[in-house]
């Protein structure tokens, strides 16, 4: 697994988050035994950023707390052989968001950028919430992956 991280924000992002984050992705692929070699691209971005990026991506002008654009559609016919990582997308985070919904809901920035990282990770592997049933899945997955890390409110 390779993962991209890119803070583009002055805010810093210590070695603590940035490895419980890379356990988030880990356990997502691992929830959904996942093994192929994988490089995904994880930006934190301000929120000026995140909004310039979803009116031109998905002309929704204003921000957001996170944005998924998964790279592959069809995982049964992936090659396990290949020696490269195989890119699964890109997930981009607003930090400003991140530090907002924290202290809305009364939980740590850590706890909830794992939240934002792990709601990312689903949708790079093929989950959205659209529909009831849909939303019932995936937000049952997220609580799987978060409780077994033992991310809490």
């Amino acid at each position: 697994m390779n993962i991209l991280f890119d803070n583009n924000t002055g805010f810093i992002i210590d070695e603590n988050i940035v490895s419980l984050i890379n356990k988030c992705i880990e356990e997502s692929l691992n929830l959904e035994n996942f093994t192929t070699n994988v490089e995904i691209s994880l930006s934190i971005v301000d929120n000026k950023e995140i909004k310039e990026i979803n009116a031109l991506h998905r002309n929704i002008n204003k921000e957001t707390d996170v944005l998924s654009f998964p790279l592959l559609d069809d995982f049964n016919n992936i090659d396990n052989n290949i020696l490269h990582p195989i890119p699964l997308g890109d997930i981009i985070i607003s930090i400003d968001k991140a530090i907002s919904q924290a202290n809305d809901y009364g939980h740590s920035l850590e706890r909830e950028l794992c939240f934002l990282t792990v709601h990312s990770m689903l949708h790079l592997l093929g989950y959205d919430h659209m529909t009831e049933e849909e939303e019932k899945i995936m937000f049952k997955k997220q609580d799987i992956i978060l409780n077994k890390l033992n991310i809490k409110r």
